[in-house]
């Protein structure tokens, strides 16, 4: 009974379905997962790739640069290009998100003692790119 073709249809047919069902699982995560670009490709002066490089150490594990989907804190997409910091009324500006990114705000801890001026600095150039 082993040629049968019908007993073995049956028998590939569970497996079959499920190896699709796992191709399609991992073809939609990876349409939602945004292929890190080098600073040569996001076009990083040596200050802003310094940022950069300090952006994805301290900041990237909470802030996505460019939405929030799954992270704690709000996406810093355009952050300098709007008039306020999300909803929160603090005016967009180096000194406001300086003086954040020094001392925390609301659950974000503050990098003052980790963080010198020049490297906020650094970070601060690169948060004009996104």
């Amino acid at each position: 009974m082993a040629d049968d073709p019908s007993s073995l249809d049956q028998h590939c047919r569970p497996g079959f379905a499920c190896c699709w069902a796992l191709i399609l699982l991992l073809a939609s995560s990876t349409c939602e997962l945004e292929r890190r670009r080098s600073d040569a490709e996001l076009g990083l002066n040596p200050q802003q790739a310094s940022g950069h490089h300090i952006y994805e150490q301290y900041c990237d594990r909470c802030h996505a640069a460019y939405s929030s989907r799954g992270r704690q804190g709000p996406s810093l997409k355009a952050i300098f290009r709007k008039p306020f910091l999300s909803s929160s009324g603090i005016p967009a500006n180096e000194a406001r998100v300086s003086e954040i990114i020094r001392v925390g705000r609301n659950k974000m801890r503050g990098f003052g003692n980790v963080l010198t001026e020049d490297e906020i600095h650094d970070l601060l150039a690169y948060l004009h790119t996104l």
